[in-house]
C-alpha cells in the first residue's frame, strides 16, 4: 500500500469517526467469510457501517481527533480490528452483535466487542457489551422526559375533568389523594 492510499485511508477513517457520535470495535478473527459477510449483510439492514482497517491507520485517524483515545492503544487496537459506525442510536451496534450470534447460534461470541465510542466516552471489553446494548437512545430518552413532564400536568387535567369541573369536586379529589 503507498503512502498516498494510507493518507487517503486515514482522512476517509477520519471523515468517518467525526460524523459518527457512536463506534465500536470488533474482533472478527476466526470468523469465516460466510459469516462475516453475514454479519455485514445484518449490520446494513440496521443501518450501520462495518469495515476493517489496520489499526495503525485506526490510531493515525483517532490522534486527529479532539477527544483522547489513547486508551484504547493498548488493549482495543490489537490484532485484527473491525469498526462499526452509528450515528443515530449508541445502542445499535452493540444491539447488532447480539443479534448475530443468537442467529448463527454461535458458541465462539464472534465478533468480539473489543471497545466502544459513545459520544466521546470510552468502553473497553467484551463485559460492556450486556450494558451497551441497553443503553437508551436519545430519541428515547427525550420521550421519557416529555412523558414525565406531562405527566403532572394529566393529573390536573383528569382531576378536574372527573368531579363535574367544580372547585368542591377539585379540592375533594386533591385530599383524597392525598389522604
Amino acid at each position: 500500500m503507498t503512502r498516498a492510499e494510507k493518507e487517503s485511508i486515514v482522512e476517509e477513517l477520519l471523515q468517518k469517526f467525526s460524523e459518527n457520535n457512536h463506534f465500536y470495535f470488533t474482533d472478527p478473527q476466526g470468523l469465516n467469510v460466510e459469516r462475516i459477510n453475514n454479519f455485514r449483510r445484518l449490520c446494513f439492514k440496521k443501518g450501520v457501517e462495518y469495515k476493517v482497517y489496520k489499526n495503525t491507520l485506526i490510531k493515525k485517524a483517532l490522534e486527529k481527533l479532539d477527544a483522547d483515545y489513547t486508551s484504547f492503544d493498548d488493549t482495543v487496537l490489537k490484532g485484527f480490528s473491525g469498526i462499526l459506525f452509528s450515528n443515530d442510536s449508541s445502542n445499535a451496534p452493540a444491539r447488532i452483535i447480539k443479534e448475530f450470534r443468537k442467529s448463527e447460534k454461535s458458541e465462539d461470541l464472534l465478533p468480539l466487542l473489543k471497545g466502544a465510542s459513545i459520544e466521546t466516552d470510552l468502553f473497553i471489553g467484551e463485559e460492556n457489551l450486556d450494558m451497551l446494548s441497553k443503553l437508551k437512545s436519545k430519541v428515547e430518552l427525550i420521550g421519557e422526559v416529555i412523558s414525565i413532564l406531562q405527566s403532572p400536568a394529566k393529573n390536573v387535567v383528569s382531576a378536574l375533568q372527573s368531579s363535574t369541573h367544580t372547585l368542591a369536586g377539585l379540592v375533594k379529589t386533591l385530599s383524597e389523594r392525598e389522604g
